[in-house]
This record gives structure tokens, C-alpha cells and sequence, in this order.
């Protein structure tokens, strides 16, 4: 499997991957960055971040913003998808699903 995220997502990343590989699983953190510039490389570079061996079922985005266009990079995502919420950062974050529980919660529903 693939977790993905563009930024401060990446440790609620790397510390999921480290619970749930140990449960036997391969996992894959991948920073994302730029859209854009990713689909610039060639195909080749392209196969080595995201192989087409892992499908977009096997594959989270972990997003602190809109789910808009993660369908072409990932199947699962832990996205915002609505505005309008005031509170102190971490437990807005708590509330969208931001913590290393969540991700590695749906991790394993992989």
C-alpha cells in the first residue's frame, strides 16, 4: 500500500506506516507535493514513485484540504471536504481525522 501527502500530513504518514507494517504490511510513504511537476516527469520516474502494481485501492492520500483531484493519484483519502469549522488546531485536526490512529485505521481496511 501507498500513503501519500503533500506536507505537514507526512508524519501522520510515516508513523502509520510504522504501526501497520507491523502487522506484516508493505507500506510506502510518498510526498506529493506538486501535482503538476510529478505528471512532468516521465513515465519512468513516474513508475517508481506510484507503481501500477499498487492499485488505487491499495493507495491513502492524507489531506488537510479539499479531496479534489486525489481520484488520479490515490483511491482513500482522509481529505476536508467542507468549511466553516473554528477551533484550536489540533482539535480541528482531531475532528477531520488527522491523527496517526485514523490513518492507521484506515490503512488496514486496505
Amino acid at each position: 500500500m501507498i500513503l501519500m501527502g503533500t506536507g505537514s500530513e507526512l508524519p501522520l504518514c510515516y508513523d502509520a506506516a510504522e504501526t501497520v507494517r507491523e502487522s506484516g504490511k508493505n507500506v510506502r510513504v510518498v510526498s506529493l507535493p506538486c501535482w503538476e511537476k510529478f505528471l512532468e516527469q516521465d513515465a519512468e520516474y513516474q513508475e517508481s514513485v506510484l507503481p501500477a502494481a499498487v492499485p488505487l485501492s491499495k493507495r491513502l492520500a492524507v489531506e488537510a484540504a479539499s479531496p479534489f483531484g486525489w481520484g488520479t493519484f490515490a483511491g482513500n483519502t482522509i481529505t476536508i471536504d467542507r468549511f466553516g469549522i473554528s477551533a484550536p488546531g489540533g482539535d480541528i485536526a482531531k475532528f477531520f481525522g488527522f491523527t496517526t490512529e485514523n490513518v492507521v485505521e484506515a490503512a488496514m481496511k486496505l
